[in-house]
């Protein structure tokens, strides 16, 4: 966080020993990093809040995003479904009829058996 190298740190040291003395320096040096400690708590609180309110935005956008996304498809969705109304059912095929033939033709067959048994 700080560039304090080890004769910067000295420094403080010797003026703070000169300045506080002796007896009140272990006192000064708890209530600093009292201070210290704080300020770095409320920076890393800070920075959390600022983290957690841009992935919100970031949800948010994806939600927005998504939502638009459902919405083209649902009207795509709705347009096809229209243009399938509007369009008249096509007449049956010769391939329909044989498929209802076939049936006919099963159906007998199971009588039988039935009978048979």
């Amino acid at each position: 966080m700080f560039d304090i190298g080890f004769a910067e740190l000295v420094v403080v040291a010797v003026v703070g020993l000169l300045v506080i003395g002796p007896e009140r320096l272990p006192e000064a040096i708890r209530t600093g990093s009292a201070w210290l400690n704080r300020f770095r708590r409320g920076f890393n609180d800070i920075k959390r809040e600022i983290q957690q309110e841009l992935h919100n935005d970031a949800v948010m956008r994806d939600l927005r995003k998504t939502g638009e996304q459902l919405q083209q498809q649902a009207e795509t969705l709705g347009r096809s479904i229209e243009q399938d109304t509007s369009t008249p059912l096509p007449a049956q095929a010769d391939g329909e009829e044989s498929d209802s033939s076939a049936t006919r033709t099963a159906a007998p067959a199971q009588q039988d058996d039935r009978n048979g048994a």
